[in-house]
């Protein structure tokens, strides 16, 4: 008997949410001991196919086989116990447990017979040292995850994914919060994987990263397999094209804004925690785009979070139009006319359960109040609903849940509602995370609209091209500092990273 060739494979999977059909009879085959890439543009029913495999939604039809034997996956438990993990594109551990009890959740060691049993702390403890020995991840296993940087979480759930000994492991933007030095770690535990036999499906938008690592490749299009190439043959022009079903030739938009004049002026600004940024001082144009660049720890987020009133400053100004301003919360900022889109879309962006037009409503709802108290539906309705079809979202209706949208048309939903707060100033906090290339485009489009309207713009970005490509300026930080601050026309990636890594 001839050796099963396959140690996944998925048959005409179909899957139906009302009024989308996700997928659409896709067959996915995978082989051991290799790195499977799939490749689709935001809503192409990629992460959809995955959470059908991990049991997390019931498909409508087809079949599962695992080394060749019809597999009955009903849970996240069921994929499990068949050899399957898999590392969520959104992390969500459990912030106040320690390190070691996130890894193990749900299987603690016990010692003890009978009533008397209770978890083996000191077990759980050498179990996740020699876990992180052979992964070589430099955490304590006692440490309270909420301490922790979302890349050291990315590597917590890579390694909670290793320890269950899977057949198949599910990789969806693994790489989307690490430094290039920790992908680098990444891709190599990955290729210990491969030589242990096991299959791993890997999800990711780099392009870079899918050539360099994968073996075959798998390219969805609104729910439907397109076909499976093997890596060797494909370009970064050939995957796009056959991603978004037409060549793209332009990564980014042409920009026709004019930066004028001084809006906002931050002067020695310092945080109270001593670990984060320290003696910042810059100047924001109208109409401008201002990057700002850095590695994983530089305080770029706890910055434009601080101007937007969610951190505490010890010392430094903020000038708004000349004038000094006291920002103590979001709400003083968005009378300032500041607005913030979030790094952790899923965390601190969209409000999962609700729809689409309450999430694009719910930062402007004092603009709806009628006398006595009411709201003003129609009013709420009408302006929701033309900012959202005015950024091109897609969506079945405005009813529908954000959490069955895309990730790049949520990230529109959430610009729709910041937009509606009419504010000067927009700081993004890696406003194309998680997104694909032809989401991107869209998404960068906008962000030049706004510049060329006179908005102002302070986006944060870990994407080299990102940041040459759409911004008029780069400020680099290092550590908490400012590095330097260089034109974006004429900066270069050696540049930006020296600076990067000056602390």
């Amino acid at each position: 008997m001839s050796e099963q060739p396959y140690m996944l494979e998925m048959k005409n999977i179909t899957k139906e949410f009302p009024g989308v059909k996700a997928l659409d009879g896709v067959t996915l085959q995978v082989r051991p001991g290799t790195v499977h890439a799939l490749m689709g543009e935001n809503g192409a029913g990629k992460s959809t196919l995955m959470k059908c495999l991990f049991g997390i939604y019931r498909p409508d039809g087809g079949e599962i086989y695992i080394q060749g034997k019809k597999a009955q996956i009903n849970n996240s438990r069921d994929a499990l116990a068949l050899g399957v993990s898999m590392i969520h594109q959104e992390l969500h551990p459990v912030p106040y447990r320690n390190v070691m009890e996130n890894i193990w959740l749900g299987r603690f060691p016990m010692r003890g017979i009978g009533p008397f049993k209770m978890v083996d702390h000191r077990k759980m403890y050498r179990d996740t040292q020699e876990l992180f020995k052979e992964l070589d991840i430099p955490i304590e296993p006692d440490i309270l995850v909420g301490k922790l940087s979302v890349s050291k979480i990315q590597s917590i759930e890579i390694a909670k994914a290793v320890s269950f000994n899977s057949k198949i492991i599910v990789m969806d933007e693994p790489t989307s919060s690490l430094t290039s030095v920790e992908v680098e770690h990444l891709f190599r535990i990955i290729n210990d994987l491969k030589k242990r036999g096991v299959a791993i499906i890997y999800i990711s938008h780099k392009m870079e990263e899918i050539l360099r690592i994968s073996d075959d490749v798998t390219i969805m299009r609104d729910g439907q397999k397109i076909g499976t190439w093997p890596a060797a043959e494909m370009t970064t022009d050939l995957i796009i094209s056959k991603m978004v079903g037409r060549d793209l030739t332009q990564r980014f938009p042409d920009r026709h804004n004019h930066p004028d004049g001084v809006i906002l002026k931050v002067d020695n600004l310092t945080s109270p925690d001593p670990k984060s940024f320290k003696h910042i001082s810059f100047e924001l144009r109208r109409g401008e785009i201002l990057g700002i660049g850095g590695l994983v720890g530089a305080q770029r987020t706890e910055l434009v979070e601080a101007l937007f009133g969610l951190r505490k400053i010890a010392s430094g100004t903020i000038e708004i139009n000349g004038k000094a301003v006291n920002i103590r919360n979001s709400s003083d900022a968005k009378k300032l006319g500041l607005a913030l889109l979030t790094e952790e879309r899923r965390t601190t962006g969209i409000f999962s359960v609700l729809s689409v037009h309450e999430n694009g409503a719910i930062a402007n709802m004092r603009r709806y109040v009628k006398p006595y108290g009411l709201l003003d539906e129609k009013k709420k309705k009408r302006e929701v609903n033309s900012m959202v079809e005015k950024l091109r979202t897609k969506t079945p209706t405005h009813k529908t849940l954000i959490m069955n949208l895309s990730g790049g048309n949520q990230q529109k939903v959430l610009l729709a509602r910041w937009l509606l707060t009419e504010p000067e100033i927009l700081l993004l906090d890696e406003p194309t995370r998680g997104i694909d290339v032809g989401a991107k485009f869209e998404i960068y489009s906008i962000i030049a609209e706004l510049a060329e309207q006179g908005k102002s713009i302070i986006m944060i970005s870990s994407e080299m091209p990102e940041l040459l490509g759409m911004s008029d300026r780069i400020m680099v930080m290092s550590e908490g500092r400012i590095t330097g601050i260089v034109d974006g026309d004429k900066a270069t990636e050696k540049e930006i990273m020296t600076l990067a890594a000056q602390h």
